[in-house]
């Protein structure tokens, strides 16, 4: 089982559901993030156009959406290229796709466990 991490922009998050529910892939969990990538985060001034290096710019964090799927591992290639084709623009905050593996999973009401789990 594997564990697939998608930080992503808001204005895909119901793009991303609908691609990953058409492709099997219903179950996740979605959350609020804030954070910034190798732009820095917004830089935002009363003052009008500030240059970033500037110490009157504050680098402000950007919200996201983070989404964690848990698969098996055969699934993987084909959720990262669902979340890959949905999301990328091509500009800079397209996002992030991390896998972790996970070593157990146990479905609460039933007891089941591993693969029967998800």
């Amino acid at each position: 089982m594997r564990e697939v991490i998608a930080v992503i922009r808001m204005n895909k998050i119901q793009a991303t559901k609908e691609a990953l529910a058409e492709a099997g892939y219903s179950c996740l969990t979605a959350t609020l993030a804030y954070g910034r990538g190798k732009q820095k985060g917004l830089y935002i001034s009363p003052l009008g156009n500030v240059k970033p290096d500037s110490k009157k710019a504050a680098i402000r964090f950007i919200p996201k959406r983070m989404l964690n799927i848990v698969v098996d591992d055969e699934s993987v290639p084909e959720v990262v290229e669902t979340l890959m084709s949905v999301n990328r623009t091509g500009m800079v905050g397209d996002g992030r796709i991390f896998v972790c593996p996970i070593a157990e999973a146990v479905r609460i009401r039933t007891g089941e466990r591993g693969d029967d789990a998800l």
